[in-house]
């Protein structure tokens, strides 16, 4: 009797335990979808983020107070693409001082209007934007040097602040015919920096060509 108690109570034990484990086993593979979906949603909105850094397209500029040539990358974005982000290196060749200059240019493009003039052609009408560049060289300071009386350069000799306006004409490359660049650029600007503008202020010799500066480029959109 006792024997038959005993495998009666091991039977049932038996079912109970059955029953957390059979629901742990059926919500188990739930819980792992949704653990797998949120880890792979994670995993997509990094990979978008680091997408994001990889630039869009590559420029040479001639001129623009930033170098003689300039060589650039960059990264468009805004919905129809108006705005966009260049960093530059640029060289100054010595012309009459010691030795030639390396140059470091972030430039802020917006582009408003967009004109489709076929499948293959479009025409910016307007390109503006800001830019600062500084040269890489000892002969220029952000500080005014113990060597100088006070006050004697009372701006910056190293970073330059520059506006410019343009105009910009697009060709699309048909795509069976694309090998490393969608669509290729030209563009012109007209611009000037801090100085020129502070020097032609009060000073009538100060004309208006040298006030300005015209340069063009290519830009060649990768994405």
């Amino acid at each position: 009797m006792k024997r038959l108690l005993f495998k009666i109570f091991c039977v049932v034990a038996g079912i109970i335990a059955a029953f957390p484990a059979s629901a742990s086993n059926d919500t188990v593979p739930h819980d792992s979808i949704q653990r797998l979906l949120r880890y792979e949603q994670r995993l997509e909105r990094i990979q978008q983020r680091w997408q994001r850094l990889i630039p869009s397209y590559g420029k040479i500029q001639y001129a623009g107070n930033m170098g003689l040539i300039s060589f650039g990358t960059g990264w468009s974005y805004g919905r129809n693409k108006q705005w966009e982000t260049d960093f530059f290196v640029g060289f100054l060749p010595k012309y009459e001082s010691d030795a030639a200059k390396v140059t470091l240019t972030l430039k802020q493009n917006f582009m408003p209007w967009k004109c489709h003039i076929n499948e293959s052609w479009n025409f910016e009408p307007l390109a503006c934007g800001l830019y600062f560049n500084t040269v890489l060289h000892n002969d220029f300071w952000v500080r005014q040097p113990d060597r100088y009386p006070k006050g004697y350069y009372w701006f910056s000799t190293r970073i330059r602040t520059n506006v410019y306006v343009g105009q910009r004409i697009t060709f699309k490359i048909p795509r069976q015919k694309r090998f490393f660049a969608r669509s290729i650029t030209a563009f012109y600007e007209i611009s000037t920096c801090d100085y020129y503008i502070l020097s032609h202020v009060g000073n009538s010799g100060y004309s208006i060509c040298d006030l300005i500066s015209l340069s063009f480029g290519i830009k060649m959109q990768i994405f």
